[in-house]
């Protein structure tokens, strides 16, 4: 999904809705919690436990749970990047005068697959060594007969299917909630400008189900947003107990 430039400086490029909007992400996200972190009380206030309970939830919820207790804590900041900078710019696409959630284009959702793909095979490969790709492909206790077609199996699911699949469901669910809504409020203008009564009469029913829509489409922004970061700590705590798998 295109826009027009805001500020053009080619053909086909320029500075972009999209790419204003991932920059005010970053400002929104750390203006919040250094609020939230600059005064640390002791009993803390609401912005403080509102701060607090975001990053226990990345923590404790995602990170600890996922990776474990003794590997866990190093991944924090990563994931706890992660899940806010895609719920902010997923849930711009149900905010007045913004709307637009920015991973409906498909070069962010790109980008944050590829730092999550990299990562956990760096990981794999610093924690186990070129036996890495041994282990991620060649499942424990599998006849050797059957490896030679369970073999390229795993390499297309764990090696190139995994970062698309990771890209893209980020990419078609917002791209599709967001063309729902907006096909829905042309509808209704559609409806509206009708002179038959009964046309006019319709729009409230396509509006009360893309009132619906809107409530499902926000749903899902926080959905994705969680499946994302839960998906890369999967990946983060395969690549490190790929031995035990």
């Amino acid at each position: 999904m295109h826009l027009p430039a805001i500020l053009p400086w080619g053909a086909d490029e320029g500075f972009s809705k999209q790419m204003l909007l991932v920059l005010l992400s970053v400002v929104f996200i750390a203006i919040f919690f250094v609020l939230a972190a600059r005064k640390g009380q002791l009993v803390p206030g609401k912005l403080q436990f509102a701060g607090e309970a975001a990053y226990g939830f990345v923590r404790n919820g995602i990170a600890k749970d996922i990776i474990g207790g003794k590997d866990f804590i190093k991944y924090v900041p990563l994931l706890f990047s992660l899940f806010f900078f895609i719920l902010v710019n997923n849930i711009y696409g149900a905010i007045p005068f913004f709307q637009l959630p920015t991973f409906s284009h498909v070069g962010g959702a790109y980008v944050l697959a590829g730092i999550v793909y990299f990562t956990w095979l760096i990981i794999g490969l610093k924690k186990n060594g070129i036996r890495y790709f041994k282990l991620a492909t060649v499942p424990s206790g599998v006849p050797w007969y059957i490896l030679p077609i369970v073999i390229p199996i795993e390499i297309i699911s764990n090696f190139i299917v995994r970062p698309v699949t990771h890209s893209l469901r980020l990419f078609a669910t917002m791209l599709a909630g967001h063309l729902i809504v907006m096909i829905a409020g042309y509808g209704i203008e559609f409806l509206v400008m009708q002179e038959n009564v009964l046309l006019q009469g319709t729009s409230v029913l396509v509006l009360a189900g893309a009132i619906a829509m809107y409530m499902l489409e926000a749903l899902i922004m926080v959905l994705q947003a969680y499946v994302f970061t839960l998906l890369t700590a999967i990946y983060i705590e395969g690549a490190l107990h790929a031995d035990s798998h």
